[in-house]
């Protein structure tokens, strides 16, 4: 049986040079297709040296560094089940996710050792490591001491690879589980559909807990045998300054809007650029049109999500299925990816024509299988017939184009990341003095949206906004926190008694 394993597929994209530089740093470092192969194959030796049960977990909390992209690698090597964290979250969160996935081994920054590991330990974790984004840490250190030879781990395509935590509308977080074949599929497509070319450098400003950063970026470079231009943290200047050696950039809007606010950015600094890349949130228009102006180049805007990596993209180039159509319009996620089948439909499950709004329904090679712990939620997110139910709102052209209007459980996404009203909610309730709030994303140039917390306190109490925010900081990672908080004396309310969250939307939207 051919061994389905995606890391034997990457391993095998490798060029044949294996000496040529693989991943350049913004701190100088060069390594080489050889490094990546033999920190690979030590670090998944380190693994299996534990004796962990078939299907474990890898739980990994870590700033973004080269090594931690090693370790993603060596975990899918050795068969194991990675599981990327947020950098931002606290120890609350995390609590949760430990004890929900019950990890094997938890990786953590060293300096957040002291917290984690007494998290890790309670919970039943048999094995906690640190990695710092210095090349320190006892997973480096302990892996020094195996061999550099690892026969890769035999898997089948629908064996779990990895489990991305999206968080739920009731705050329960679940954990999208993607398999070997959901993760290579995507892949592969993407490489195609995207006109990867050999030479491609790709600038790997994001971070790598998520599927944007981790999967799309990584995977197709890898899959090219492209170079990386990695950056730890997103710098305007420093991208400027790297542009020119690059031919591919992905990046979430926020990142677009900054660059556009630097004078740096025109023709000449895009000169050498294939293609520019935007997801995770909706692009501005304004951001779309001034990028043309400014650089020459039209960002190519797609769509996907945790539980189903890509599912749509505006056209590289011409798509035949479109009566070649090839222009990326901005406003919309462009056709569904070869393989993927979406469909608009009503609440009562019926299919939309073209032009009217619906919920938007995803079948394909690329997604997941369910979420993990929960064949209850699993069953009421997929029609009998497999459809995924992505709770997103859109409608689809008479051209076949897809335009994303909404999402229809008040999800906000700032700055590329998810953030849930119902989760923040249940912590503004159990502070003192509240009775009641609702948050609402608005729309915000710099972030796409932002969050706004609207508070009711209890009869007799006081409560102070500013308070409310600063203590929200000590219990959640910073982008879920709202940008502002106002208290009234009552929500709006329609006949059922549910707020109206859309009149909250109107009112705080203009304000600032």
């Amino acid at each position: 049986m051919k061994n389905q394993n995606l890391f034997a597929a990457l391993r095998a994209a490798f060029p044949a040079d294996l000496d040529a530089v693989a991943i350049e740093t913004d701190n100088a470092l060069n390594y080489s297709w050889r490094d990546l192969d033999r920190a690979t194959a030590m670090l998944a030796n380190l693994l299996q040296s534990l004796r962990l049960p078939a299907g474990a977990r890898i739980a990994v909390q870590v700033e973004k560094s080269v090594e931690a992209l090693m370790l993603y690698l060596a975990t899918l090597r050795a068969g194991y089940v990675f599981l990327p964290l947020n950098t931002a979250y606290q120890s609350a969160e995390i609590a949760y996710f430990v004890g929900d996935a019950e990890p094997a081994v938890v990786v953590c920054a060293p300096k957040n050792f002291g917290w984690v590991s007494k998290i890790a330990f309670t919970a039943g974790t048999q094995h906690v490591f640190t990695l710092g984004d210095d090349r320190t840490g006892s997973l480096l250190e302990r892996a020094a001491h195996q061999s550099d030879q690892h026969a890769v781990a035999q898997q089948r395509a629908d064996d779990m690879a990895a489990i991305l935590y999206t968080s739920g509308t009731t705050g329960r977080s679940k954990g999208a589980m993607l398999s070997h074949g959901n993760l290579l599929s995507n892949a592969m497509m993407l490489k195609d559909y995207w006109g990867w070319e050999k030479g491609d450098v790709l600038m790997h400003v994001l971070p790598i807990f998520h599927v944007h950063g981790l999967f799309v970026a990584v995977h197709a470079a890898l899959l090219n045998g492209s170079k990386m231009i990695w950056m730890a943290k997103f710098d305007p200047k420093q991208v400027l300054l790297k542009l020119p050696l690059a031919t591919v950039f992905m990046g979430v809007p926020t990142l677009y809007v900054r660059l556009l606010a630097d004078p740096g950015l025109d023709r000449h600094a895009a000169r050498n650029m294939r293609l520019f890349i935007a997801g995770s949130a909706p692009l501005l228009i304004e951001t779309f049109k001034e990028w043309q102006t400014r650089t020459g180049h039209t960002i190519l805007e797609r769509y996907g999500m945790s539980e189903t990596v890509m599912l749509t993209s505006n056209p590289y180039a011409p798509d035949a299925r479109y009566a070649n159509q090839s222009d990326r319009r901005g406003g919309t996620v462009g056709f569904p990816l070869p393989g993927v089948q979406l469909r608009v439909k009503d609440d009562a499950g019926q299919s939309l024509p073209v032009g009217e709004v619906g919920g938007i329904l995803v079948k394909g090679p690329n997604v997941f299988a369910g979420y993990w712990r929960m064949p209850e939620k699993t069953r009421e997110e997929f029609t009998v017939d497999g459809f995924f139910k992505t709770g997103d709102v859109g409608c689809i052209d008479g051209d076949g184009y897809v335009t994303i209007v909404g999402r229809s459980k008040d999800l906000i996404i700032s700055g590329g990341y998810n953030v849930y009203p119902a989760e923040i909610e249940g912590y503004i309730n159990t502070l003192e003095g509240v009775f009641e709030s609702a948050v609402v994303g608005v729309p915000d140039a710099d972030f796409g949206e932002v969050g706004v917390a609207v508070v009711i306190a209890k009869p007799g109490a006081q409560v102070d906004a500013a308070n409310i925010l600063a203590r929200l900081k000590t219990m959640l990672a910073n982008f879920k926190i709202p940008k502002r908080c106002y208290v009234v004396q009552e929500l709006p309310r329609n006949a059922m008694g549910k707020v109206q969250k859309n009149l909250l939307r109107s009112q705080y939207g203009s304000e600032t």
